[in-house]
């Protein structure tokens, strides 16, 4: 009886910190900014009593511009996510299979970046693709343009190089968890089968390793569809996606009842994406 009433009080002690941490900081601003996007104005203050008003939506789906842009947005994440994707798999193989007892060394090297602010490795990327950068530094010193290449910065070819280069190492760890749950007696049966490394790959390391690709793929997307600083700093008004715009309404507009509303729609948009993409891909299939 009294290792039952441990066990208990030890799985709520547990439980209960990071409970209350998801309700503070999760769910109760969900449902403020939930609130506040049915607000018709933010007069008397926010938690001023008001009329509840679908108003904010009606406008949203009025304006087809400001859903062209949600599109714009996932089609950026996307890209940025699949870019990603197919270059941490390769850095997850080399740790997972070829780094030996140095694999942890390299992970280290891996992670390095983020020791260092999000907007320095940021503002580097911009300093790199602007017209003095280094790039077009290199370009004019050998002679391959004749003067600064201006596309490099200041649009959607920038913020996605920027996104893929901050999310390759985020991507990289899922993939190589799920790489390292692979057994390499597997690689042996299969080359004794007569399998060239190719169809190796194709068979069986490609197979069982798609949760991690899986998982990798959505931790890069779903934050990038609502990223903001990455297209203010190196995207300029050419490469502003959907969270710019609920920035302005929440910032420069001092509207918050339609930012809200954009808000929810990006996440429920989102949301909807996500569960589409794994009801098709059936990750539970894919891991068995």
């Amino acid at each position: 009886m009294r290792l039952r009433l441990d066990r208990e009080a030890t799985f709520w002690g547990l439980v209960t910190p990071p409970s209350l941490w998801l309700v503070l900081f999760f769910f109760v601003p969900l449902v403020l900014i939930a609130l506040i996007s049915l607000r018709p104005d933010l007069r008397g203050g926010v938690l001023a009593a008001f009329p509840p008003t679908l108003d904010q939506y009606r406008t949203l789906f009025e304006k087809p511009a400001y859903l062209r842009l949600f599109a714009t947005s996932v089609g950026i994440a996307l890209a940025v996510a699949g870019v990603a994707t197919a270059l941490a798999f390769p850095i997850a193989y080399f740790l997972a299979f070829r780094a030996g007892r140095h694999a942890g060394l390299f992970l280290a090297l891996l992670l390095i970046p983020f020791w260092t602010s999000f907007l320095l490795r940021v503002m580097a990327w911009k300093v790199m693709l602007g017209s003095n950068g280094v790039i077009n530094s290199f370009l004019l010193y050998t002679g391959l343009a004749g003067e600064p290449v201006e596309f490099l910065l200041y649009n959607r070819f920038a913020v996605i190089i920027t996104l893929v280069y901050v999310w390759i190492p985020f991507v990289s760890l899922p993939i190589l968890a799920g790489l390292q749950r692979i057994d390499v007696t597997l690689f042996e049966a299969a080359a004794d089968l007569g399998s060239t490394p190719a169809r190796r790959f194709w068979r069986v390391v490609l197979p069982l390793s798609l949760p991690g690709v899986i998982a990798g793929f959505f931790t890069c997307f779903i934050p990038t569809v609502g990223e903001y600083v990455t297209p203010l700093l190196v995207g300029g008004s050419s490469g502003s996606m959907y969270g710019n715009l609920i920035q302005d309404f929440f910032t420069k507009a001092a509207n918050w009842p339609l930012g809200a509303a954009m808000s929810l729609i990006m996440l429920l948009g989102t949301l909807a994406f996500v569960a589409v993409a794994l009801r098709l891909i059936d990750p539970r299939r894919l891991a068995a």
